[in-house]
């Protein structure tokens, strides 16, 4: 790679970052995966191993930084000025933080089942999951990918957050005002499904400015219908791109598209959704992936799509009832009808994101080192049959490193772009790139590079996909913390390392570990955070207004058993059930005071859960085992040194 051709800066990053990289083992990653990256992380040479039982070498000093006054360590009792809203990966869950500080308030069970809360375990929550015909879960695990807000006039609402599952093809919603997922929904005729973004905007009411369509990309081809009939036959395979209903969380549509999609964004006026996509070739295997030069992104003009299904252009895949369109090229040849247009763009890119500034969309090159902007204007303008090439959107294509993945933006014009296997950031100017592309080589767009540690994925500074991007700071989720914290055996925790952005200089300031695999995260301004502390009673069909309503109902071996908690005590003292009873158990908390949850666990019966203020949850298990069961506050009720409880007997 040619150096002075990446617009360098005078303080070069260290050459050992890429020297083990040349133009032709960058070529040849696509086939060796990205992990050749991790022997590079450091200036040093990598120790010789410990001995067998030897105690661990200390990790290296952390490089001095300099000075910064952002206020990370909190005094006692004082808030944080922002909120984290994180994915939590593979543990299914979602995760809430205060940043700056990075200190975690809450985990936002999602696809998981969650022993302290008892997600999973109350009918309530089962439902909003999903179950089989036999009442059990459909699914025990999950995969958060990527988490975006609900926007009102191009900025954060804090009404909903959305995250994806990539497993099972999943997309859950949490309600804002208390931080748990109230729905989720499962796409059909997709697998892999990895990004998602909200629109910014009603794309066909332009008086609606505020969120109501969630787009779902798909990354992985499947034969259509997924049914066994046509699995060695590749030209039946293609992926789907899914629009979701906002308030109903119901699939609207889905599109055809060629090639797999990766990420997605959205445009500042509502017109299009637009994803990142790999093998535009529609390969079934790796090596049928890479023989095109270019893959793309491409544009999906929204109200062009919900009005040729509304003129009956659309067709169903399998079982699903879900309207389809072809938004495949070879059936949009002509750009004023078109439904999508592919913008071409370097081989495997990774990432889409739209400025602040609504003007452009930034694909990371991941495999090519650079970042392609693409000016949404003329996006509109080759729709409109103004402008002659699609590629002629392209208003800058310049080179910023290796590996570039994700970029975030701090509102200034500057960009922010994650190299995984330079571990680094890098910060450039978006306009600075634009002329240097059109010419004028003598202009620095690179401003600065900072190392972090190590192989930087995902990026987002406060309110940094919002016109609302003020460029305090930024956080970056790293994919291996190596030596940056004590060992743990094999398995690390991943470092997410929050970054000083205010100046022309980048200033690392913390590491964070966080449990694995996170993946994307926003943060947003605590005010915009409406949270409500104390629950409604009539918003709980099974709620019981007054303690005076507990008791036992039996309807042949069907039991209800109603319970009012209400410190210290349950408003049953105890309750009998026979051998073979069908129980359900409801919960209502009568307490109005914040912060004042109470627990029910059932020793042997696998049942723990938490009902907060003024919220009613239920379970429904089968007494199958006679005896005693103390049933106990698992939440801190404590009276003279007793547990609020209850005695759950159980006659043979």
């Amino acid at each position: 790679m040619n150096d002075a051709k990446m617009n360098q800066v005078d303080n070069m990053p260290d050459p050992s970052r890429r020297k083990f990289l040349n133009t032709a083992a960058l070529a040849g990653l696509a086939g060796a995966g990205l992990s050749v990256g991790l022997s590079a992380c450091n200036k040093e040479s990598a120790p010789a191993p410990a001995a067998a039982g030897a105690a661990p070498a200390a990790a290296p000093a952390a490089p001095k930084a300099a000075a910064s006054d952002l206020h990370l360590h909190m005094a006692p009792g004082e808030l944080d000025t922002y909120y984290g809203v994180w994915s939590g990966g593979h543990s299914g869950e979602c995760r809430v933080l205060g940043l700056p500080s990075g200190r975690e308030i809450k985990r936002i069970p999602t696809f998981n089942i969650d022993c302290m809360s008892g997600w999973g375990i109350t009918n309530e929550s089962k439902k909003v999951i999903g179950t089989r015909p036999d009442g059990q879960l459909k699914y025990k695990t999950g995969d958060t990918h990527h988490v975006h807000g609900s926007y009102t006039d191009g900025t954060y609402d804090g009404k909903y957050f959305w995250v994806n599952d990539k497993i099972h093809g999943r997309l859950a919603r949490i309600r804002g005002d208390v931080f748990e997922c109230d729905a989720i929904t499962e796409l059909p005729n997709i697998q892999g499904f990895h990004g998602i973004f909200s629109d910014k905007r009603d794309p066909v009411d332009k008086a609606v400015n505020h969120t109501t369509r969630v787009f779902c990309g798909n990354e992985f081809h499947i034969p259509q219908p997924n049914d066994g009939r046509d699995l060695d036959d590749p030209t039946k395979y293609f992926c789907l791109f899914t629009c979701v209903d906002a308030e109903t969380m119901e699939v609207r549509w889905q599109c055809k598209v060629d090639g797999n999609m990766d990420l997605v964004a959205t445009s500042y006026d509502g017109r299009f959704a637009a994803a990142n996509q790999y093998n535009v070739e529609g390969g079934a295997r790796y090596e049928d992936m890479m023989s095109a030069e270019m893959d793309a992104c491409v544009f999906f003009d929204v109200a062009r799509i919900e009005q040729a299904i509304k003129d009956g252009k659309s067709f169903t895949v399998g079982t699903s009832k879900v309207p389809v369109v072809d938004g495949t090229k070879a059936a949009n040849p002509d750009p004023k009808t078109a439904l999508t247009a592919y913008v071409p763009v370097p081989k495997n890119p990774h990432g889409v994101n739209a400025s602040p500034d609504g003007k452009y969309m930034i694909c990371s090159g991941k495999l090519s080192p650079t970042c392609t902007v693409i000016e949404v204007t003329k996006v509109a303008d080759f729709f409109d049959g103004k402008l002659d090439d699609i590629r002629k959107s392209v208003v800058a294509e310049v080179e910023v490193g290796l590996g570039p993945l994700h970029t975030t933006y701090d509102g200034r014009g500057n960009a922010f772009t994650t190299l995984f296997l330079d571990s680094q950031i890098v910060k450039w100017n978006i306009d600075a790139a634009i002329k240097f592309f059109n010419g004028d080589k003598n202009v620095q767009y690179v401003v600065d590079r900072i190392d972090v540690h190590y192989q930087p994925g995902h990026i987002s500074a406060n309110m940094g996909e919002t016109k609302e991007a003020s460029g305090q700071f930024l956080a970056v989720g790293c994919k291996f913390s190596k030596d940056r914290f004590l060992p743990v055996g094999p398995m690390h925790p991943e470092n997410e390392q929050l970054i000083d952005i205010r100046g022309e200089k980048m200033v690392l300031l913390a590491d964070h570990p966080v449990h694995p695999e996170p993946h994307d995260f926003i943060i947003v301004k605590r005010d915009i955070i409406k949270t409500k502390q104390v629950g409604v009673l009539d918003s709980h069909p099974l709620a019981i207004k007054d303690a005076k309503e507990s008791g036992v109902f039996r309807d042949g071996n069907k039991v209800t058993v109603k319970i009012a908690s209400q410190a210290p005590a349950y408003s049953l003292r105890e309750f009998e059930l026979k051998v073979g009873d069908e129980v359900t158990l409801i919960l209502t908390n009568l307490d109005k005071v914040e912060d004042l949850s109470h627990g029910f666990a059932i020793p042997k019966y696998d049942i723990n859960f938490v009902v907060n203020p003024l919220e009613t949850k239920s379970v429904t298990f089968k007494a199958d085992k006679p005896g005693v069961y103390w049933c106990y506050c698992t939440h801190f009720c404590h009276a003279l040194h007793l547990e609020m409880r209850t005695r759950m007997l159980v006659r043979p």
